[in-house]
């Protein structure tokens, strides 16, 4: 028996286009208790399958996840289902590629200080609750806290997404949060690419305050290592950036400096005169055409975070009561007074902002651009993690992306940007099982992809409820 049992183990391995094994630790307890599919073979049948790619969708599919991956897709009439395998018929439901997300962060603002909480045991569950099944820490406060929480949930101990730990900002004189180390010049920048890169971070976020000669001596370090650079930049315009050899730039238009009048050389102007100045700026200008084609010439991605700057609006974004029931009391209330400031205040630019913004990630895209999606919950807390990161995909068809344009953003230009995109960001035979099961269908309707029902997790099944539900009241604590 046991060799009958081995030569078709061998077998399956050596099937011509079979998928290989996907490795996959043992559950602990605590992270068993939110799984509720978990089988050799799933089948979910009379699905419609959004794949990622921003292809249309294709109604009455059947996709077949077996060993951790996605084995078969295709029409359900004609599918192939594996004896012993667990049907779910998904009728009325959609499946997409597990969120790619790559703004996020495990910690929390707590507006003491300039301080953070970090979040490493309620993040982990809302974004996993969400959808999301792989994200990009840009920017830690608690590096060790983050690789150490990483190393957990690879091992099953705790859930929660695949993780891609950025090491602490890069940060120049002027800082001002008290968790963050100043750099002391472009050799003090070296030495950190290095240090963290020798602990396992696997990218770097440039922040406001580092000037050029840091940042180019931080982008050189970390591309000697094979390390992609990030930034949230002020003191260094876009075009400066792109010159030495970023990657990719955060938060869009809304925070490049260069087009503010007076702007000095590696001097951070005020955040008022930045935004002021963007609700004046033509996105047609032809300056800010030549800044978009000089991104896209240079591959140099940028990521979408509409989610925060929409929470600055008054009475934006719509109010869960999900949102409320996460937070605990004390974040609660410093939330809703946010909220109600942000609809005092008659003077805000952020509305015509916002509106720039959204008006320059559809040209960048337009333009040839790689575009993907993050939901920074930092801000005044409105856009918290998960719930955000489902805000910032409906903002993005808001901004004037189609539905399916908007999927593929959050999910396969991320994977592509990774490197990993032969593994997920679309669904696929071959690919691992990181999938979204939702009621409804976002390619038309982009809200519905709120209503998340399962998240599959290399082939293992997670009850968003569950998850969600487990963290009532502990965001701006744990």
């Amino acid at each position: 028996m046991r060799k009958f049992v081995l030569g078709l183990c061998l077998l399956l391995l050596l099937t011509p286009g079979a998928a290989p094994a996907q490795e996959r630790p043992v559950l602990s307890d605590e992270t068993r208790a939110f799984v509720s599919v978990d089988a050799a073979a799933v089948a979910l049948t009379h699905v419609r399958v959004i794949d990622g790619t921003g292809a249309p969708a294709l109604a009455d599919q059947t996709v077949v996840i077996s060993a951790g991956r996605v084995q078969s897709v295709g029409p359900s009439p004609a599918a192939k289902i594996p004896e012993g395998a667990k049907v779910l018929d998904m009728t009325g439901r959609s499946v997409i590629p597990g969120l790619v997300l790559m703004h996020e962060h495990l910690f929390y603002p707590t507006g003491r200080l300039a301080l953070f909480n970090e979040m490493g045991w309620s993040f982990p569950r809302l974004y996993l609750g969400a959808g999301v099944t792989s994200m990009r820490t840009a920017g830690s406060v608690e590096p060790y806290t983050d690789l150490n929480l990483k190393k957990m949930i690879d091992a099953g101990r705790i859930p929660g997404p695949k993780v891609h730990v950025t090491g602490p900002y890069l940060d120049g004189k002027g800082a001002f949060a008290t968790q963050f180390h100043v750099l002391t010049g472009p050799d003090d920048a070296r030495r950190m690419v290095n240090q963290w890169a020798d602990e396992g971070v696997t990218s770097f976020k440039a922040y406001m305050y580092i000037d050029r000669a840091e940042l180019g001596a931080a982008i050189q370090e970390a591309h000697k290592r094979g390390i992609k650079v990030t930034g949230h930049l002020c003191a260094v315009g876009f075009r400066e950036a792109a010159a030495l050899g970023i990657d990719n730039l955060e938060h869009g238009i809304v925070v490049d400096t260069e087009f503010v009048p007076g702007k000095k050389p590696d001097v951070c102007p005020p955040q008022n005169d930045t935004v002021n100045n963007l609700t004046k700026l033509d996105i047609d200008s032809a300056p800010v055409r030549e800044m978009i084609q000089d991104l896209v010439a240079r591959k140099v991605a940028v990521t979408s975070t509409l989610a925060v700057f929409e929470a600055l609006l008054p009475d934006r974004p719509p109010l869960q009561q999900r949102v409320l029931d996460a937070l605990t009391p004390d974040a609660r209330a410093a939330y809703l007074v946010s909220r109600t400031r942000a609809a005092e205040r008659k003077d805000s630019p952020w509305a015509v902002a916002l509106k720039k913004e959204m008006q320059f990630e559809l040209a960048f895209v337009r333009a040839g651009g790689r575009l993907m999606a993050g939901t920074d919950p930092t801000g005044n807390g409105g856009a918290l993690a998960g719930f955000g990161s489902q805000r910032a995909i409906i903002l993005l068809v808001e901004a004037g992306f189609t539905p399916l344009e908007a999927i593929r953003i959050s999910t396969l230009n991320a994977a592509e940007y990774l490197g990993e995109a032969d593994s997920i960001g679309s669904v696929a035979p071959g690919k691992l099982a990181d999938l979204v099961v939702l009621r409804g269908d976002p390619s038309v309707n982009i809200s519905d992809i709120e209503k998340v029902e399962v998240v599959f997790k290399d082939g293992v099944g997670y009850d968003p409820a569950k998850l969600i539900e487990s963290v009532r009241g502990s965001v701006g604590w744990r």
